[in-house]
């Protein structure tokens, strides 16, 4: 007699591949389920921004989670309540001329902080780090006080001219990332004969440009949601308030149409939301290799 071997039966290729199909997703989902988890808490309160924006007043805040009409003229007869074309301009003159600012200024004493050799370096380090832990509200009172005898208050270049002189997380940022820039490329272009702006033009700043993207984008971003140095120098006068500030009053102003402060809201968060989907290649380079020296 000869023996049988019991041999595993194959699964048709037709089973086969949908549920070879089906593992793969819930590989793939395991693996990000953590991401995905963020991903949905991050975004829930823009879609419930989104859902309410496009309401009508009657249904906002409600039990209602879904608009049973779409209201779309929200977004225009929010433009007719309050002048935001113009709270969009003062927004964009003081994050566009903060940004630039602080890179005139941070840039180079980034660089003079990481790459150059001069007495008292470390000392100066130490009081840029310590300027970073001071909350800008105990120099409050004597900056404005400062800007009021000048005759600024009352509008945005109090908030914007400090940018063009220093910006304590901005000079750290920027110093971390150029000591990853390897100094042999410093000390070639010295050889070469060029000065030390040259080298900062010509090898640093090439280098350098996902730190700079990403300590831009901070600077924009914060700026842009500023809230407290616009009350404190243009509360008084409307037509300097920038968008953050804006929202607020329109939600004071109107406060039971809670369709039409979503819908300024939504308006307000556009503008960051398109800078960083360009610019989030160059922001998530420049955080991952700021810090790798210290």
């Amino acid at each position: 007699m000869t023996a049988v071997l019991d041999r595993p039966t194959r699964e048709p290729a037709a089973d086969r591949g949908p549920r070879r199909n089906w593992r793969a997703v819930l590989d793939w989902v395991a693996v990000h389920s953590i991401g995905l988890a963020l991903a949905l808490m991050f975004a829930l309160p823009i879609v419930f921004v989104f859902l309410t924006a496009v309401m009508s007043d009657s249904q906002a805040f409600t039990s209602e989670l879904w608009p049973r009409e779409w209201h779309w003229g929200n977004f225009l007869e929010a433009f007719d309540k309050a002048p935001l074309l113009k709270y969009l301009g003062n927004s964009m003159l003081y994050s566009l001329l903060a940004t630039a600012g602080m890179l005139l200024s941070s840039i180079p004493a980034a660089y003079a902080l990481a790459k150059l050799r001069w007495r008292g370096r470390n000392v100066v380090f130490l009081l840029v780090v310590g300027a970073m832990m001071l909350p800008p509200q105990v120099v409050a009172v004597p900056l404005y006080d400062s800007w009021s005898s000048l005759g600024l208050t009352g509008s945005l270049w109090p908030l914007i001219a400090p940018y063009f002189l220093f910006d304590a997380f901005s000079i750290f940022l920027l110093r971390q990332f150029i000591l990853t820039i390897p100094q042999s490329y410093v000390d070639a272009a010295r050889v070469d004969g060029c000065s030390e702006f040259q080298t900062l033009v010509r090898i640093v700043v090439p280098m350098a440009r996902p730190g700079i993207a990403a300590t831009a984008l901070f600077c924009f971003l914060y700026t842009w949601n500023d809230y407290f140095g616009p009350l404190l120098y243009t509360g008084e006068k409307p037509d300097q308030w920038t968008l953050s500030l804006a929202l607020s009053s329109f939600k004071g102003m109107h406060h039971v149409q809670w369709n039409l402060a979503m819908a300024v809201t939504l308006l307000t968060m556009i503008p960051a939301v398109v800078l960083f989907a360009f610019a989030q290649r160059s922001f998530v380079k420049g955080i991952t290799f700021t810090g790798v020296k210290g």
